[in-house]
C-alpha cells in the first residue's frame, strides 16, 4: 500500500515520515511531492491509496488537487493537513470528499489514528469494489442478511438496524412466514420475491438458513394483498402462508416469530396453488425419496403431512400403493436392511446400532429385528460370520 505526502515544506515531510506507524498499517511505499503538479504526476503513475496534502501551496492548492481527484473518481483516501484553523478551508475540503483533516503542527497520536482509520476505510471499500466487479457483492450481502434474519428467527442476538436498512421506511410492518413444498428448491422463488418487493418498495424476503423450506417476509403494513396476488401469479409451485400480527419494531421479531411457528405447527395457514394441480405420482415419489433419506430419524404421517402439504390419510393410502407396505413397515424394512449391513460388515455393538437407527431401547430393537428377519441381531451376526468363514 502506498502513501503520498504533498507539502511545500520539507520539515513537514520529515516530521510525517518520522511519526507515521507505516509498517503497522501495511504501508510499503512513501511517496513525496512538493507541489500540486508534481503530486498529479505521481498519482497518475503510482496510484497511491492514501494521500496527505497541505491546503496552501504555490501554484496548485490542496483543494484543487482534491477537486481534480473527484473528476477521475479517485478511490483512495485524502487527508488534508493545514496550519490554518479556518472553517472555510475545512468546509471546502469536506465538500470535496476528503476523508479527514489534521492541523499543524502534526502530532503523532492524531496522525496515526487518522492513518489507521483511512487504511481500514480504504480496505473495506476495496473489498466492496472487488465484490461488485466480480458480481459477488449482492450475493454476499444477501447471504449476510439471511443469516441476520435467521438469528432473529431462532431467538439469537441480532442487529435490528441491519434488517431495517433492507426495508422501505414505514411506521409498522407485517411479518409473514412462507412454507415451501419440501422437495422443491425454494431459493429461486425467494430471490424472485425479494427482488420484486425491493423494486416495488414494499418490503423484503429472507431465506432462513436453518430450514430451506421456510422464508420470512417483511412488508409495509396493509400491502400484503398485493404481495399475495403477485405470488399467486408468479409462483408455479404450492406454498403455505402464515400471517403474523403487525410489527412495530424489529426488536419484536423473535416474539412474533413464536406465534408464526405455533400457527404452522397447528396447521393454521392459507395455501396458494392447491396441490391437486401437481402430478400425484411425482409427489409420492418425492415422499418415498424423503423417507429413504431420513428413515433413521423420527418420521410420522404428521411430519410428512406438514412437509409435503398433503393430508395424513392421503399419504397413508398413496404410500402403501406406491411401496406395497404401510409407512411404519417400510421404515422398519429400511432400518432392518441397514442393521443387517452393519452387523455383517462392522464390529459395532448391537446397542450402538440400535441407537444409530433411532432406537433408545436395545431390547425393543432386537424384538423388532427378530420379527422381520426371524432371528435376533446377535444370532444374525453369528450366522453371517459362520457363512463368511465357511466360504473361505
Amino acid at each position: 500500500m502506498k502513501v503520498l505526502i504533498v507539502d511545500d515544506e520539507l520539515n513537514v515531510h520529515y516530521v510525517i515520515r518520522h511519526l507515521g506507524q507505516w509498517k503497522k498499517n501495511g504501508i510499503t511505499d512513501i511517496l513525496e511531492a512538493r507541489n500540486g503538479k508534481e503530486a498529479i504526476r505521481i498519482i497518475e503513475k503510482e496510484n497511491p491509496e492514501i494521500i496527505f496534502t497541505d491546503v496552501k501551496m504555490p501554484g496548485m492548492s490542496g483543494i484543487e488537487i482534491i477537486e481534480w481527484l473527484n473528476t477521475i473518481s479517485y478511490p483512495g483516501k485524502v487527508i488534508v493537513i493545514t496550519g490554518f484553523d479556518d472553517y472555510s478551508f475545512m468546509r471546502k475540503a469536506i465538500q470535496c470528499s476528503s476523508f479527514d483533516y489534521l492541523l499543524k503542527p502534526v502530532e503523532a497520536e492524531p496522525f496515526n489514528k487518522t492513518l489507521e482509520e483511512a487504511v481500514k476505510a480504504w480496505a473495506n471499500e476495496e473489498k466492496d469494489r472487488l465484490y461488485k466487479e466480480t458480481g459477488a457483492y449482492e450475493d454476499v450481502k444477501r447471504l449476510h442478511m439471511n443469516q441476520v434474519v435467521t438469528k432473529a428467527y431462532m431467538g439469537e442476538l441480532f442487529d435490528a438496524s441491519e434488517i431495517t436498512s433492507c426495508l422501505p421506511p414505514a411506521d409498522e410492518y407485517d411479518l409473514t412466514l412462507i412454507s415451501f413444498y419440501q422437495m422443491h428448491h425454494s431459493d429461486p422463488y425467494i430471490q424472485l420475491l425479494a427482488d420484486e418487493l425491493v423494486a416495488q418498495k414494499l418490503g423484503n424476503a429472507f431465506a432462513l438458513q436453518n430450514d430451506q423450506s421456510l422464508c420470512l417476509v417483511i412488508t409495509k403494513q396493509r400491502q400484503w394483498l398485493l404481495v399475495e396476488e403477485w405470488i399467486s401469479q408468479q409462483f408455479d409451485i404450492p406454498v403455505r402462508i402464515i400471517r403474523g400480527d403487525p410489527l412495530k419494531s424489529m426488536e419484536d421479531i423473535p416474539q412474533s416469530i413464536q406465534s408464526l411457528q405455533k400457527a404452522l405447527e397447528d396447521q393454521n395457514f392459507r395455501a396458494v396453488h392447491r396441490l391437486n394441480d401437481l402430478d400425484d405420482a411425482r409427489r409420492m415419489q418425492n415422499i418415498v425419496s424423503y423417507v429413504e433419506m431420513y428413515y433413521m430419524e423420527e418420521l410420522s404421517l404428521e411430519k410428512l403431512s406438514n412437509r409435503f402439504f398433503l393430508s395424513r390419510e392421503h399419504i397413508s393410502r398413496k404410500f402403501k400403493k406406491e411401496t406395497g407396505m404401510p409407512l411404519s413397515k417400510y421404515i422398519m424394512k429400511l432400518r432392518t436392511d441397514k442393521a443387517k449391513y452393519w452387523l455383517r460388515e462392522t464390529d459395532e455393538s448391537i446397542y450402538s446400532i440400535s441407537l444409530m437407527l433411532g432406537y433408545q431401547d436395545e431390547k425393543y430393537f432386537s424384538k423388532l429385528f427378530k420379527k422381520v428377519v426371524g432371528m435376533t441381531p446377535f444370532e444374525y451376526r453369528n450366522c453371517e460370520k459362520k457363512l463368511q468363514t465357511g466360504s473361505k
